[in-house]
């Protein structure tokens, strides 16, 4: 006999009749279309979006649906993950029933594809954490809406689970053009409207550079969202904002306490050139450093990719850094100066960054299939003339600008890629004079300050599944 999960929380987070929910999801798509600036041409793979009442929140979670119109026939499978804010969980809990209802009509859950996940032990089998959960449910009556009742669900409530742990479950369901993944997260929680804009802003920067190590405090939906982020940068997804507000910009919210929302699109990489210099570069310094690694802990690794550009071996001054398999750094090395060939100064920084970085341990071979490297090529540093701390503060270019600091022997600089950790240039300025062992709120007439750009190349964040094996 066929089980169905109905609807609980229609009446309270949308209206329970059918027609009126129809006509608040159909204005709150009418206007998401007249404020997206121009059509993409490409369907996002991924999105989050908010999960509070329709009143608060439904103007931001339907500029993330709305973008889906153009391929509503295309898209067959929607998962749909969500943190658990009534029953504990431990891990993700797939529900047994048949299908989920709302006042919109009924939607099949895809029990194939949640059959794919029976092995998994981060995976429980219980209808009783979706019973009330209103973070999946409020996102049903707007797929409906969009995609015409045409679609199968597989939905997840996660509680207590790992990034990795969400991302391998991801991985099983990942699928290709008729997938579609959901995760269901407001951001910060009852916190003055100008404190909660500073911090939800610092957030969402976070998750469009796919920082992994998200907390509740940020995002009620962590757990999920941290190792969709994990998952959508292994397989090369680029972010797109396409809104952020919060509670006290609706015209029922009060101002005094707000809950941040946020819509974010990811979208599949373009088609890869890997014919192109700059590709052929990024690969051959990729290799380069994970042969180095590879080889100072006894393991086998591929041959280089493509034939070595001519680049690799004129003069560059590069960054070596490493990422755990949570997304948590674990070293980093490099020198400002081009003081030797590209692919030399790659080499030694990889075995530095590894092995030499003073404030971790030297890595083991245990780490290495979640190790996950990124390469930096710096521009030549140029000075950033400053009379004061405003002046300097006001010249830094967010997520562009790499800075050095000099002053009476102390030295320290940060990447632009520091700017995901640090998205104002206070917090940036401030960590950059910690590493150098000033204080926050220190200057000098004669602190110097330089800056530099990187051309970044990444591997794809791993899962797991390198085949890389001790000889």
């Amino acid at each position: 006999m066929s089980q169905t999960r109905p609807a609980a929380v229609a009446g309270s987070f949308y209206p329970d009749n059918a027609a009126a929910l129809r006509q608040v999801v159909d204005g709150h798509l009418s206007a998401a279309h007249k404020s997206l600036a121009a059509a993409v041409a490409v369907c996002p793979k991924m999105l989050i979006v908010p999960h509070a009442g329709y009143v608060y929140s439904g103007g931001v979670a339907a500029l993330a649906f709305a973008a889906l119109e153009p391929w509503h026939e295309r898209i067959k499978r929607v998962v749909l993950l969500g943190p658990v804010h009534r029953v504990a969980v431990l891990g993700l809990a797939a529900p047994t029933v048949d299908a989920f209802e709302t006042p919109l009509g009924r939607i099949p859950l895809d029990k194939a594809a949640l059959a794919q996940l029976g092995n998994l032990p981060q995976v429980v089998w219980s209808d009783r954490p979706h019973a009330q959960e209103h973070s999946l449910e409020v996102q049903l009556p707007m797929l409906q809406s969009v995609l015409d009742n045409g679609f199968a669900l597989v939905p997840l409530a996660v509680g207590q689970a790992s990034p990795t742990e969400v991302a391998e479950v991801l991985e099983r369901l990942w699928g290709g053009d008729e997938t579609l993944i959901v995760i269901s997260s407001d951001l910060s929680h009852f916190l003055p409207y100008a404190q909660a804009r500073v911090k939800d802003s610092a957030t969402v920067q976070r998750i469009l550079d796919f920082a992994p190590a998200l907390n509740g405090e940020e995002a009620c939906g962590a757990a999920p969202l941290n190792g969709a982020l994990l998952a959508a940068r292994h397989h090369g997804l680029r972010s797109r904002l396409l809104d952020l507000r919060n509670s006290g910009d609706s015209n029922f919210g009060d101002k005094d306490r707000v809950v941040g929302y946020a819509a974010v699109a990811f979208d599949p990489p373009p088609p890869a050139d890997a014919s192109s210099e700059e590709a052929v570069l990024g690969a051959a310094l990729l290799a380069a450093a994970r042969q180095q690694i590879a080889a100072h802990l006894g393991l086998t690794v591929g041959k280089s990719p493509l034939a070595a550009p001519t680049a690799l071996h004129q003069p560059g001054a590069t960054f070596v850094t490493l990422h755990d398999e949570q997304g948590q750094l674990r070293g980093c090395v490099g020198r400002l100066e081009a003081s030797r060939s590209l692919i030399d100064d790659v080499r030694s920084n990889a075995v530095a960054a590894a092995f030499h970085d003073s404030r971790f341990m030297p890595l083991v071979a245990e780490e290495w299939p979640g190790l996950q490297i990124e390469v930096s090529v710096l521009t030549p540093a140029q000075p950033l003339p400053a009379r004061d701390e405003s002046d300097a503060l006001a010249a830094l270019r967010p997520g562009v600008d790499g800075v050095t600091l000099e002053w009476h022997g102390r030295h320290a600089t940060l990447l632009p890629q520091v700017w995901a950790q640090c998205p104002q240039p206070t917090q940036f300025m401030a960590a950059l004079k910690h590493k150098a062992g000033l204080a926050a709120d220190f200057w000098a007439p004669d602190l110097q300050l330089s800056r530099y750009q990187v051309r970044s190349f990444s591997e794809p964040m791993p899962l797991g599944d390198e085949k890389e094996t001790p000889p």
